[in-house]
């Protein structure tokens, strides 16, 4: 069966829609957030801040820009063979997901990836406490997120008591020498606590509570950090007094705009590593090569997944 050419004015129009289902990913979860508040019904509306941000347009139009320069500064990572670690702390529903999500969108994969690792296993917890995090390290011309990271020891294990005040005492101890091991061997490495307010906390986890597309995110676990929120802020105030280092300082950004808070995390980010645009080449596609004796075989029907929409 012969194969249909597009003709040549209906391109533009395929460019557009192409673009316009681009945009629409982003869209798609800013829906998402904002479907979570009309949820809340009455409650949204007591919060006095719940409905003051950013405009859409303006935000958008800022997202763009920065996703484009993430873009310029993924191509400097790889020409230079840089070597960055971001890693991303902060209470639940402070943020991190999201903003990690924006960094990552239009980034390539493998240049840019993120790591979120689960409960240590049996095994990994009689191991060298570090041991696991370091496979994840970055070779030359990588950038790899932590979705939370070793900072697990002085925040969740210590405060659900999943680990012993020794072991924390040997963690503040070691963690510093460890960081500025890893700047030493030629890693950037930042650091990120998204901060976010009692209220405001206790705002997402009600709109999690009742979207039933959001509640798988609200664990037991959530729950008793929610209950626990003081010994989470002395845990902090600890962690982020012992391990604000010169090599590998701490930036706080402030959560309880989410947009606000995504961008700035962005713009911040790029500020850190100094990049230039890398020139690329022009790229021409080459024509498609055509056999006259060439027929093609009929796919089978039943292969092809039904046409719904």
């Amino acid at each position: 069966m012969p194969q249909k050419k597009i003709a040549q004015n209906d391109i533009s129009k395929l460019v557009e829609a192409e673009m316009i289902d681009t945009f629409d990913e982003e869209l798609e979860m800013e829906l998402d957030d904002s479907r979570l508040e009309k949820l809340l019904g009455d409650l949204a509306e007591t919060d006095e801040d719940a409905h003051v941000g950013l405009g859409r347009g303006v935000y958008f139009r800022e997202l763009f820009r920065l996703q484009t320069e993430l873009i310029k500064l993924q191509d400097w990572i790889v020409e230079k063979e840089l070597k960055v670690v971001v890693l991303f702390e902060g209470r639940d529903a402070a943020g991190k997901g999201g903003s990690i999500k924006r960094i990552t969108q239009r980034l390539n994969p493998r240049v840019c990836r993120v790591a979120a690792l689960p409960a240590p296993s049996d095994r990994e917890k009689t191991q060298w406490y570090f041991q696991r995090y370091v496979p994840h390290l970055p070779a030359a011309g990588e950038l790899v997120l932590f979705d939370r990271s070793w900072y697990n020891r002085a925040g969740v294990e210590r405060v659900m008591g999943f680990t012993s005040e020794d072991d924390v005492e040997e963690f503040f101890r070691s963690v510093p020498e460890f960081e500025t091991m890893l700047v030493r061997s030629g890693i950037i490495l930042i650091k990120y606590w998204f901060s976010i307010s009692d209220d405001q906390q206790n705002l997402r986890f009600e709109m999690r509570n009742r979207d039933p597309m959001k509640q798988w995110k609200l664990s037991p676990m959530d729950l008793e950090a929610r209950r626990r929120w003081e010994d989470y802020t002395k845990a902090k105030e600890e962690m982020l007094a012992r391990t604000h280092i010169p090599e590998a300082r701490w930036w706080i950004v402030e959560g309880d705009d989410k947009k606000r808070a995504r961008l700035n995390c962005i713009t911040h980010l790029l500020s850190q590593i100094p990049y230039e645009e890398i020139p690329r080449d022009e790229v021409v596609l080459p024509p498609r090569e055509h056999s006259p004796d060439y027929n093609r075989k009929e796919i089978p029907a039943d292969l092809y997944v039904p046409n719904k929409w």
